[in-house]
């Protein structure tokens, strides 16, 4: 399945939009689902992740209709680092025993936006 860059560019930005509305309103949503305890510093936490969130979001949107360049290869390559690093250190944190399986859903979804930006960066200008 080939997804274009414009498609998963927005996919992309909306999926961490909703993300970072979740960490900065409701975290305790994430922490419940991943059965991490709800606390004040944990939200702290979320809060701050919400901005990285919205931040990448804005990118990827801004972004969107960008052909193919360095740029465009440099912002797919480092949502790739990003999303494979939460994948396997979610991963690892269930296996740790300090998440729920409930963490597993976000490491597919993380794992799943890797593997389209990969195959999406397969004619891509190398960096």
């Amino acid at each position: 399945m080939q997804v274009s860059f414009h498609t998963l560019a927005l996919v992309t930005a909306g999926i961490f939009l909703l993300i970072a509305i979740v960490w900065l309103f409701a975290p305790a949503r994430f922490l419940t689902a991943w059965g991490v305890k709800d606390s004040a510093e944990t939200r702290l936490i979320g809060r701050r992740v919400a901005a990285l969130y919205a931040g990448v979001a804005v990118m990827f949107f801004i972004a969107r209709d960008a052909e193919p360049s360095l740029p465009r290869t440099a912002l797919s390559v480092g949502l790739v680092s990003t999303c494979l690093l939460l994948a396997v250190s979610g991963v690892v944190e269930w296996l740790q025993g300090r998440a729920s399986k409930g963490i597993l859903a976000a490491a597919v979804i993380e794992l799943l936006l890797s593997l389209l930006f990969v195959q999406g960066m397969s004619s891509a200008p190398a960096l």
